[in-house]
């Protein structure tokens, strides 16, 4: 099986931030490993940090931390420069951004726990997961 390609939403970020029980902070634990490709463009990034900065105060971690852990995303993560739009095609345009570059890297999931919002993408050949899907699909739980 050819190593899966993915995109995290938002979502599953600030959900790992927020927690290390969960499957979304498994998820990030397995980033950089032989297990699947993460995908980001400089939007999602930006996403990302603009929800994350929002829980300092309301989470144990520091601006520095937060900062550690996106750096460390970046760093193992293939990026992409999104040239063309599907705008408008879901009801967010923060979904549409996440669509976008699924599309454009030719990932196979996109990974949420807003699953319902992404509705019809298997038009593009893409299937929507929560992070304890994916990792089951991977083989990291049972």
């Amino acid at each position: 099986m050819k190593k899966p390609q993915i995109v995290i939403d938002t979502n599953v970020v600030v959900s790992a931030l927020r927690s290390q029980r969960g499957a979304s902070y498994k998820l990030l634990m397995v980033i950089g490993s032989d297990k699947f490709d993460v995908h980001i463009s400089v939007p999602l990034v930006l996403e990302y940090e603009d929800a994350a900065k929002r829980l300092i105060g309301k989470i144990r971690l520091t601006k520095r931390d937060i900062e550690d852990v996106l750096d460390y995303i970046c760093s193992e993560a293939k990026r992409w420069k999104i040239f063309y739009l599907w705008r408008p095609y879901l009801k967010d345009p923060k979904d549409d951004m996440v669509l976008e570059l699924a599309v454009t890297s030719k990932s196979d999931f996109i990974v949420t726990f807003n699953k319902h919002d992404f509705q019809n993408v298997r038009t593009f050949g893409l299937r929507v997961v929560t992070p304890k899907e994916l990792l089951r699909l991977i083989g990291v739980i049972k």
